[in-house]
C-alpha cells in the first residue's frame, strides 16, 4: 500500500523545501536511537535508509526528468543538517549518497538512463582516490584497483570511482576521470572499516578487477571544473551549471554542523546537573563553559550563514547564465574546508570543562565528538590544500588545484 508521500508524489505533487526539512527533523529521534546500532554494525541500518528514500531525500539533487525533485542545494544541506544532528555517521552517508544524484545529472544521458531508467531510487556510492589502473580499450577502457572510503557502499547498487587515465603515446600529463560501475563489476570489502568515529557510515573498501567501462560511463574533472557536462544537455537547468566541487565539498562538510549541534545540546544537559565532586561547584555556574557554549553555538550558526549564502550567490550566477569567478570558487571552497576543523575545536574546548562526565562512552558528547573528529581526515576538510588558491586567485593567477 502506498504511502501519503508517494501518493502525493503520484499525484505529481512534490514536497516544499519546508516539507523536506520537517521530514528530517522529525526523524532525528529514531535516528539518535539507532545511532549505537549504527555504530557497532559499521553501517547506517538498512531501515533508516529505507526511511529517507520514503521521506524523498535522495531526490532533492535529482534531476526532475528522472523521477527527482532538482531543489536549491540549500534544501539539500539543511536536510543533511538534521539528519546528522540525530546520527552524524546517518548525515555523513546522507550527504554523499545523496549528492550523487548531482554528479549523475552530469554524466552523459546513457549513463543515468542505466542507473535510473528501472529505477529512479537506486543509490550509488563512491570513492574518488585516483588509485586505479587504467587501461585503454575500443569503447572505453578497463578498469582494476581497490579503492577505500565507500561510505554507504552496501546499500547502493552502482559506485563512482576516481582514477587517472594516461596518454596511450605515454606523452603529456594524466587525465583525472570518475568511472561508473555496476555492482556485478566490483566487490566491496567490509572487513577494514574499524575507526574511531563515523563507524555507522560503513565506507567500506571497493576491489575492481579489470571491468570493462565504457567511455560514456565516465566524468571528466575538466569537465567538472569548466561547468561543460555531458548530462547538461538534458538537464539543463541552473543547478546542473554549478562547478560539482563546490556541491561535493559542502556535502562532506556540512554532517558536522549537525554533530556539533549534538554536541552542544550534550553540553548543556551536562551543564545543568553537573556538580564536581572534587569542588562542589555546579558547571552550570561556570563561566568558562559558558563561554565555551556560547562560542561553539554562535561560531556554528556563523558557519551555517556563510554556507547559506554562498549557495544563494552561486545559484543567482548560474541563473543570470554567468560564469562563477574564479576567486569566489576558491574562496567558497576554502571555507567549506575550514568548517570541520573548527568545529572540532569549539567542541574541544567544551569536552575538556565537563569533567568525568565526558569520559565516559555512554556520554551523550562523545559520539558526536569523536565523529567531527573523525570527518576532519577528508581531503577536502583540509584547508591547507586551499591556501594556495584562494590567494592565487586574489592575485589574478589561475588556480593550481581544479577541484574547485
Amino acid at each position: 500500500m502506498a504511502s501519503v508521500i508517494e501518493m502525493k508524489e503520484q499525484s505529481g505533487e512534490m514536497p516544499t523545501a519546508d516539507e523536506l526539512i520537517e521530514r528530517a527533523r522529525l526523524m532525528k529521534p529514531a535516528l539518535k536511537a539507532r545511532a549505537k546500532q549504527a555504530t557497532a554494525d559499521r553501517n547506517v541500518p538498512a531501515e533508516t535508509i529505507a526511511e529517507m528514500q520514503e521521506a524523498g531525500f535522495f531526490k532533492v539533487l535529482q534531476p526532475k526528468r528522472m523521477g527527482g525533485y532538482e531543489k536549491h542545494p540549500n534544501v539539500f544541506f539543511d536536510v543533511q543538517k538534521q539528519l546528522a544532528e540525530g546520527c552524524m555517521s546517518t548525515g555523513w552517508v546522507y550527504g554523499v549518497l545523496g549528492c550523487h544524484p548531482y554528479e549523475m545529472a552530469l554524466f552523459d544521458d546513457r549513463a543515468q538512463q542505466e542507473v535510473w531508467g528501472e529505477d529512479p531510487s537506486m543509490l550509488v556510492s563512491s570513492t574518488y582516490q585516483p588509485v586505479g589502473k587504467v587501461e585503454h580499450a575500443d569503447g572505453g577502457f578497463y578498469l582494476s584497483g581497490h579503492w577505500g572510503f565507500s561510505s554507504g557502499s552496501v546499500h547502493c547498487g552502482w559506485v563512482l570511482l576516481g582514477a587517472l587515465i594516461f596518454p596511450e603515446g605515454g606523452e603529456g600529463p594524466p587525465e583525472m576521470r570518475t568511472f561508473l560501475l555496476p555492482r556485478e563489476d566490483y566487490e566491496i570489502g567490509e572487513d577494514a572499516w574499524h575507526v574511531f568515529g563515523l563507524q555507522g557510515t560503513g565506507s567500506h573498501d571497493i576491489i575492481v578487477e579489470r571491468a570493462f567501462v565504457p567511455e560514456y560511463r565516465t566524468h571528466k574533472s575538466t569537465d567538472g571544473f569548466l561547468c561543460k557536462n555531458p548530462g547538461q544537455e538534458v538537464n539543463d537547468g541552473a543547478l546542473y551549471a554549478l562547478p560539482w566541487a563546490q556541491v561535493f565539498t559542502r556535502s562532506v562538510s556540512t554532517a558536522a554542523f549537525g554533530g556539533a549541534r549534538a554536541a552542544i545540546n550534550a553540553a548543556m544537559a551536562i551543564m545543568e546537573s553537573r556538580i564536581s565532586s572534587n569542588t562542589g561547584k555546579a558547571s552550570k555556574e561556570d563561566p568558562i563553559l559558558h563561554a565555551a557554549i556560547a562560542s561553539a553555538h554562535a561560531q556554528s550558526l556563523e558557519m551555517e550563514r556563510t554556507q547559506k549564502a554562498t549557495f544563494d550567490e552561486l545559484m543567482e550566477i548560474a541563473e543570470r547564465g554567468e560564469d562563477i569567478p574564479m576567486e569566489k570558487r576558491a574562496l567558497f571552497a576554502y571555507q567549506s574546508s575550514t568548517v570541520v576543523r573548527r568545529l572540532a575545536r569549539l567542541v574541544d574546548d567544551m569536552v575538556e570543562l565537563l569533567g568525568g562526565r565526558a569520559v565516559y562512552t555512554s556520554s551523550e558528547i562523545i559520539q558526536p565528538w569523536l565523529d567531527i573528529k573523525a570527518a576532519r581526515a577528508h581531503v577536502a576538510n583540509d584547508p591547507n590544500n586551499r591556501t594556495g588558491d584562494v590567494v592565487g586567485t586574489m592575485l589574478g593567477q589561475p588556480p593550481a588545484f581544479n577541484f574547485l
